[in-house]
């Protein structure tokens, strides 16, 4: 099948009807070369002076330029970067790695010296996205009540971390015997 684009390609290049250059290109199925040299010989166009042929360098240098395009394209694609899928699935392995640290490292709960829960992190966070104005408060109020929390883990079992969360234990717990001092001895404690 020709198409418009064959056809407007053999008018530029010998000067002829659109009429004239379908039918030469239907009737050599679309070369163009081909249907500029029967053009030649039936006398519809002038020969090139100085030997009596065309040359096609412009058609080739074409498909060269277009055949680099595709290559430059490529190559831009891969110095751009990766595509939206692969971005996807280094999201969804970045996700697994976070989702399997939580679950290797754990908040345990302690009263007493004993163990009494031990969550995994990610539930932990997943409870403090869901319900975070209930956690927060029932873990304060746990300090009252003389539980402890420490974290456990391989990424998270460090010592500054557990000692920060000490610190604030012995404050909750040093607030609540103020309190009681002032309950049991029934004075006020600015007399």
């Amino acid at each position: 099948m020709i198409t418009l684009e064959q056809v407007e390609k053999l008018r530029d290049k010998a000067n002829v009807s659109y009429e004239e250059a379908r039918a030469a290109l239907e009737e050599t199925n679309g070369d163009i070369l081909e249907a500029i040299i029967k053009l030649e010989k039936q006398n519809r166009i002038k020969a090139p002076e100085g030997g009596g042929y065309f040359s096609t360098k412009k058609s080739q240098q074409y498909r060269e330029d277009n055949i680099a395009g595709k290559k430059v394209k490529e190559e831009s694609k891969i110095d751009q970067g990766t595509s939206f899928g692969e971005l996807i699935g280094k999201l969804i392995r970045w996700c697994g790695r976070i989702i399997n640290k939580g679950n290797r490292n754990h908040l345990n709960v302690i009263k007493d010296g004993e163990n009494i829960m031990t969550i995994p992190i990610t539930v932990l966070v997943l409870f403090l996205f869901i319900m975070f104005w209930v956690v927060i408060p029932i873990m304060v109020v746990g300090l009252f009540f003389g539980y402890r929390y420490v974290f456990s883990g391989p990424d998270l079992g460090k010592e500054n971390v557990n000692r920060a969360l000490d610190s604030v234990a012995d404050a909750a717990e040093n607030l609540k015997k103020e309190v009681k001092g002032e309950k049991y001895n029934g004075e006020d404690s600015d007399n």
